[in-house]
């Protein structure tokens, strides 16, 4: 890095400082230097922002870091683009920490004014920030096309993971049911055999197989007990199956139980087959009341995944126009199974309005505001708490209404939380786009408002969506594409 000072005819030639005087010109040159970096890092995002950088010759990487991935936001070689302490002149209104990381790719000449310095200049002069601003707008929103499809990705990415929890679990679960199927219909061939032996008395075979029926029929009926009255029928079962001679009976006993089977109901099988043909019996509808729960097992297991699947594509609105009448309930559910598994730990409380009629509106892009104000809520209450949801009419709209109980966001941050690029998380945890997305699919997108009111222990973020279709915007609008809203009108509306 070489130091050097500056030439303030040089610095009229840059695009910031053209329309400045000679006076002007000058005390930059006396206040500032010019500095040539080799190729590597000028700044690092997150680090305080001590310096405004204006780059005279060379070429430099824009870019942000996101999770564990610095993402490209801008390549230029154009002399006078800017970066650092560009928010200087706001002072302590916002954090003065570096928004990204500026990467020199070839040796190349900034000229570098102390952010304190710029603050004061800003204060006393009027052009320079009609030039920062516009550029600040352009490059906002070059930035927030970047970072949010990445935020988007993340999201996606989020969602795929839990989702493959989710139905690993009922898939696991099938495929150990099947296994003991398996096992339980090859014992029920070898008890066949024995009846082809003819070991079984004709006249006692066909009540039996009555039985039999009758014992499938009752696993659908089977009561749900609680642990106690479970453990106390299984020993019940049990001690009648030793009494009649069937040895091991604490192994069929869970199994009659689970069916609703008891020691009253045995009775009629050793009324009906005897007792030498007792244990066989009892081992037989043993194994065909197995084979039926077994089955019911696969049968729930294979209608999560079917359930699963169903959310998933409900969720992504794959096969369906983008604008379209849709139930806010049927979204809401679908995105609450997709984040089930970062829900782990808290309530869920749903206030649902269920004569709330449909709306017109970008189903797949609601989801996303769903998702990304419910995983906010669950990032607050770190796995503790409840969240709810509650849905209302309110006058010509559909409030939906999301809670939950964590710490709460502070005044001065619930003035900010929809801007772009404002996050209160560490640098790489957060992009600071995910309610500045939200905030445009709702406002900007489908004409609706959206708000937040917080203290500690009860923050809700409340979404109200237009009931007419003339109201929506129409459906050729691109999605997620960022509109010209001022933030100062973002902090007015959520807070009114």
């Amino acid at each position: 890095m070489t130091i050097s000072p500056c030439d303030p005819q040089e610095l009229r030639t840059l695009f910031l400082f053209e329309k400045l005087t000679d006076d002007q010109v000058e005390r930059l040159c006396i206040e500032g230097h010019v500095e040539v970096f080799e190729p590597g890092l000028v700044y690092t995002e997150g680090e305080p922002a001590q310096n405004l950088y204006v780059m005279i010759e060379g070429s430099v990487v824009m870019t942000r870091r996101v999770g564990a991935d610095d993402i490209e936001v801008s390549r230029t070689s154009q002399r006078g683009v800017y970066g650092g302490a560009y928010t200087a002149y706001l002072r302590d209104r916002v954090p003065q920490i570096y928004q990204n990381s500026l990467r020199a790719t070839r040796p190349s000449r900034f000229y570098v004014l102390g952010a304190d310095c710029f603050a004061q200049i800003m204060d006393e002069w009027f052009p320079m920030p009609v030039h920062l601003l516009e550029g600040l707008f352009f490059g906002n929103k070059k930035a927030v096309e970047a970072v949010g499809q990445r935020e988007r990705l993340l999201a996606l990415g989020s969602l795929t993971a839990g989702l493959t929890h989710e139905l690993n679990n009922p898939a696991a679960a099938a495929v150990r049911a099947t296994s003991s199927l398996r096992e339980r219909v090859a014992g029920m061939r070898g008890k066949l055999r024995m009846i082809a032996s003819g070991k079984f008395d004709p006249a006692k075979l066909e009540p039996l197989i009555e039985l039999q029926q009758r014992a499938a029929e009752r696993v659908a009926k089977a009561p749900q007990l609680d642990p106690i009255e479970a453990s106390d029928r299984e020993d019940e079962v049990t001690d009648w199956l030793e009494d009649h001679g069937c040895h091991d009976g604490w192994q069929l006993a869970p199994v009659f139980v689970q069916a609703g089977i008891y020691s009253d109901w045995l009775d009629q099988v050793a009324d009906t087959v005897g007792p030498d043909m007792l244990e066989p019996s009892l081992r037989w509808l043993n194994y065909t009341v197995e084979t039926e729960l077994l089955m019911n097992e696969i049968e729930d297991a294979t209608t999560r995944v079917s359930t699963l699947v169903g959310a998933a594509k409900q969720y992504s609105q794959l096969d369906r126009a983008p604008f379209q009448v849709v139930d806010v309930h049927d979204l809401l559910s679908s995105t609450l199974l997709m984040l089930s598994a970062k829900l782990k730990g808290i309530t869920i409380a749903k206030q649902y309005d269920k004569t709330l009629p449909k709306i017109p509106a970008y189903a797949a892009e609601l989801n996303q505001v769903w998702t990304n104000v419910i995983d906010n809520a669950a990032q607050a209450m770190a796995g503790h708490g409840t969240l709810t949801i509650r849905t209302a009419r309110d006058g010509d709209n559909i409030l939906v209404e999301i809670g939950d109980t964590g710490p709460g966001i502070p005044p001065d941050v619930q003035k900010r939380i929809f801007e772009p690029f404002f996050t209160t998380k560490a640098v790489g945890e957060g992009t600071g786009l995910g309610l500045d997305i939200a905030w445009r699919i709702i406002v900007n997108k489908h004409h609706g408002d959206l708000r937040v009111k917080s203290v500690p222990g009860d923050t809700r973020f409340q979404i109200r969506l237009p009931i007419q279709a003339e109201t929506a915007r129409p459906a050729d609008a691109e999605p997620g594409q960022p509109q010209n809203v001022e933030p100062a009108q973002r902090g007015d509306s959520e807070n009114s």
